[in-house]
């Protein structure tokens, strides 16, 4: 008898014990799903910023591929259109340096003033929060097949480093 009455006293408790550790591994798991959501939050945030940037980016390129002038040359005997070097640079937007820290001069091409606007519109939240026109830059190199190279820049309040998309393509 004394034997029961000694397991039943290093028994007592138990019960409440194991209920608590229960509680606790609820507890954090719940807690795990709600540190989940708001990642996913964040994910998809970004995500939706680096797709606004590649839109930008894709739009101010064609109006570059449209509206940059083109002269008919025969090279070979074969009748070309040529893209005007000169036409080409004046859609330049701050291009120089690196890692959204540009210098240069900003363009004037109507085109490139219009697209800069759509990143700092006055009467609506900016598509990409702490773009300005300085963070945004054109760079274009005649010499290397007509190369641009679009990049864009953004940083959202909670971010502690800038983000940046950039596009390459050719003007032919």
């Amino acid at each position: 008898m004394s034997m029961m009455k000694t397991l039943e006293r290093s028994q007592a408790g138990s019960v409440l014990l194991e209920a608590l550790i229960g509680i606790l591994i609820f507890s954090l798991g719940i807690l795990s799903m709600v540190a989940l959501g708001a990642t996913a939050v964040n994910v998809q945030a970004d995500a939706q910023y680096r797709t606004e940037a590649m839109n930008l980016a894709e739009r101010i390129l064609s109006q570059i591929w449209t509206g940059v002038d083109r002269t008919q040359e025969t090279i070979n005997g074969v009748v070309m259109s040529v893209v005007s070097a000169s036409s080409l640079n004046n859609y330049q937007h701050f291009s120089n340096g690196d890692n959204c820290v540009f210098t240069g001069s900003a363009s004037t091409m109507p085109a490139v003033v219009d697209w800069v606007a759509t990143l700092m519109p006055t009467d609506k939240p900016s598509p990409l929060p702490g773009s300005t026109a300085g963070r945004q830059q054109i760079k274009v190199v005649p010499a290397n097949n007509n190369q641009v190279s679009i990049t864009i820049c953004w940083q959202t309040p909670s971010d502690n480093k800038v983000r940046h998309y950039t596009l390459v393509s050719y003007v032919n």
